[in-house]
């Protein structure tokens, strides 16, 4: 309990380093509810990690009631990334690389974050939630669900970012997933569907 534990601090404070190191300083977004939290940030100046547990709040009401067992499995991941991703946005001016290195260093970062995150048996967001619930319920591809709600975040956020760092975005979000599916490709059968962007 307390390895899988520390197994997704280790993976939240990736995730929250990524984020803020390096999305954040050129206003790059990820998929899912992160990217979400993204937007209400740079459209409103809202505190990202905040603002994903505010909209996750009603998902994780419905999988208490639907899925008991997926509840008690994210409810932690979703706190712990949350609380990474406020806490250390202090650290957004602390270096501004280039963007395209951004997108990379932070992809990864993200991506080893989420992968650590569901080698625990935990998840970072209501999205990827709402999309087992949704797979669940109506026998629907988990990964395609997660695959359409992350684009059409991305195509939301479009307009706030701007073109370039919307390309950006997709080249960071692809090495979310790349890294994501590494850590997680031996670990398809513990009740989670890994982040594939």
């Amino acid at each position: 309990m307390m390895r899988t534990f520390g197994i997704i601090i280790i993976g939240s404070v990736f995730v929250g380093i990524g984020i803020n190191l390096f999305f954040v300083p050129h206003h790059f977004l990820d998929g899912g509810m992160i990217g979400i939290g993204l937007i209400a940030h740079y459209w409103f100046g809202f505190k990202p990690g905040l603002t994903i547990i505010l909209l996750s709040v009603p998902l994780y009401m419905l999988a208490f009631y639907v899925d008991r067992k997926l509840f008690y499995n994210s409810i932690h991941g979703l706190w712990l990334s949350s609380l990474m991703i406020d806490f250390f946005h202090q650290w957004k001016n602390i270096l501004t690389l280039p963007p395209l290195m951004s997108a990379f260093l932070g992809g990864t970062c993200v991506g080893i974050g989420i992968g650590l995150m569901l080698k625990g048996n935990s998840a970072t967001g209501g999205s990827d939630l709402l999309a087992q619930l949704i797979g669940k319920s109506f026998q629907m591809n988990v990964g395609k669900l997660i695959f359409a709600f992350d684009s059409i975040v991305l195509v939301v956020g479009w307009p706030i970012i701007g073109t370039e760092s919307f390309l950006y975005s997709l080249f960071a979000v692809s090495t979310v997933g790349f890294f994501t599916t590494i850590l997680t490709h031996h670990n398809h059968d513990n009740g989670f569907s890994f982040r594939k962007y």
